[in-house]
């Protein structure tokens, strides 16, 4: 019996850790990275965001926390984003960040970010150009596949991996 609450205690706190690495701040939820230093990365945003402000810090029961990238599928599917603006501090976009995105016009990608993740944005049609920062080294798997307005990209020397189908079925490129 002694082991069995043992068990119990133990899965009930281990819940409460977890639920407290996420927290929401507006549209948008964060979940904390690092807490020395103490940093975030968004997590997913409220499906009916059209204009997403990402800020450089937020701050979450009194600690200010960096916000460093966006994680996986964080906008995944959101067809009434339009735009995106990326503060400097965010150094990553993860995997099919913003995948689906078929509204998104407009991304502001800072000169922060060092990688652009698989998918990243995969079938974002309303994009018509996209200028890839001298920061970015590494070009997911299909990071812009799909993206059939897509018409001019601009890649600096400093991105030294490019993976396969990264611009395939952009219809537009020229």
């Amino acid at each position: 019996m002694k082991k069995i609450l043992t068990l119990i205690c133990t899965l009930l706190c281990a819940n409460v850790l977890i639920a407290q690495t996420r927290f929401w701040v507006g549209d948008i939820q964060y979940e904390i990275t690092s807490t020395n230093p103490a940093e975030v990365e968004v997590n997913v945003a409220n499906s009916s965001i059209t204009t997403a402000n990402i800020p450089s810090t937020v701050t979450y029961q009194g600690t200010t926390y960096s916000v460093t990238s966006i994680g996986n599928n964080a906008f995944w599917g959101y067809s009434s984003l339009t735009s995106v603006t990326i503060p400097n501090s965010v150094t990553s976009i993860g995997n099919s960040a913003f995948s689906g995105c078929s509204s998104l016009t407009s991304v502001d990608i800072p000169n922060s970010i060092t990688s652009i993740g698989e998918l990243a944005f995969y079938g974002c049609n309303g994009l018509t150009s996209i200028t890839i920062p001298n920061s970015v080294t590494s070009i997911g798997n299909s990071a812009f596949s799909h993206c059939s307005s897509l018409n001019s990209v601009d890649i600096p020397n400093s991105v030294t991996s490019i993976e396969g189908g990264t611009f395939a079925e952009c219809s537009s490129l020229t």
